[in-house]
């Protein structure tokens, strides 16, 4: 193991206990993260390797079925360049290598079966800050070694159809419904509980510029450079809960939008709330690409939301009709 930049064992999350200020964490990109599980036979929200932007290379002691989706970091195994968002076999011995970023931020590696690492309450998502969860409660390091449970049943098929193969699958998943890679996006929102107190021409300036991620931005926030956004008035607001997606407007204008590794609760102004469908995407995103904010309604996002999330139940349906009939 090599670990590169940052490299991290991620599930969904760890939901029912931030009223005691356990924070949820989980991938950066979910949709992601589901996908890869989806295509080597495990459930949705098993823990996976999220590999950030460069540098991470893992050598593998045992044959296994594996599949990569997300960000392109360019992977390689054994110096060749492989297919993302279709499931991979991978021969004892090989090594699995990530160059760089071309598109997107961070890349999921699932294995079949899922990695052996305990559940700490109830999630095998790392939280660095709090060293919990995952390898040990940390990121990865050089030489670390982590063991794959035993395959399920749709993976052991899926295993055994794909050793045989001598070339990749002629077919892989088509990922934009769920996730987009491009460097400048269009963020919709819905309006925060203090969207009334800010003033009237920093929010059609909000609306209309773009805002740039700064290279201060992390697992816990984005911290964007832009138009300052500045209240009508002052005023003293107690801390509430917050959660990803939450846009906070510190006293300096600058919007920070609060990302998996969020705190539970926050102090500042809250402008909005990127909707649940763009996170994935917004979490592709890296420093120095540019976000335009878009106001939308509750009700248009929770539609934007049941539409991903049908398109995601047509696709595990899909790939188990895949599987039956053989890949």
């Amino acid at each position: 193991m090599q670990p590169g930049m940052l490299a991290t064992i991620q599930d969904l999350g760890r939901f029912g206990l931030q009223k005691f200020g356990v924070i949820v964490g989980g991938a950066m990109d979910s949709n992601s993260l589901r996908i890869a599980n989806l295509l080597v036979g495990n459930s949705e929200g098993e823990g996976a390797l999220e590999v950030t932007l460069f540098g991470t290379s893992l050598l593998f002691e045992s044959d296994e079925l594996i599949a990569i989706t997300g960000g392109n970091l360019q992977p390689t195994v054994d110096g060749k360049e492989v297919p993302m968002w279709q499931p991979l076999f991978i021969r004892k011995g090989s090594v699995l290598k990530f160059k760089a970023a071309i598109s997107g931020s961070r890349a999921y590696v699932s294995f079949s079966g899922g990695i052996q690492v305990p559940e700490v309450m109830g999630s095998k998502s790392t939280y660095i800050r709090a060293g919990i969860g995952g390898f040990q409660g940390r990121k990865l390091q050089k030489n670390d070694v982590f063991e794959c449970n035993t395959r399920t049943e749709s993976g052991e098929d899926l295993f055994n159809q794909l050793q045989k193969k001598t070339s990749y699958l002629s077919w892989s998943v088509h990922y934009t419904p769920f996730v987009t890679f491009k460097k400048t996006q269009t963020i919709r929102i819905i309006r925060g509980s203090e969207y009334e107190r800010f003033d009237e021409e920093c929010l059609k300036k909000f609306f209309s510029t773009p805002y740039t991620i700064s290279t201060h931005s992390d697992r816990m926030g984005y911290r964007f450079e832009g138009e300052d956004v500045q209240l009508k008035e002052p005023f003293e607001l107690l801390s509430e809960g917050v959660t990803f997606g939450t846009i906070q407007v510190p006293s300096n204008g600058q919007p920070i939008i609060l990302m998996a590794d969020c705190q539970t609760t926050g102090g500042y102004p809250k402008i909005g709330q990127v909707i649940s469908a763009d996170l994935p995407s917004l979490a592709q995103m890296q420093a120095n690409d540019q976000v335009f904010f878009k106001e939308v309604t509750l009700e248009e996002a929770q539609w934007a939301l049941i539409h991903q999330e049908k398109e995601m139940t047509n696709l595990a349906f899909g790939l188990s009709i895949k599987r039956l009939h053989q890949l």
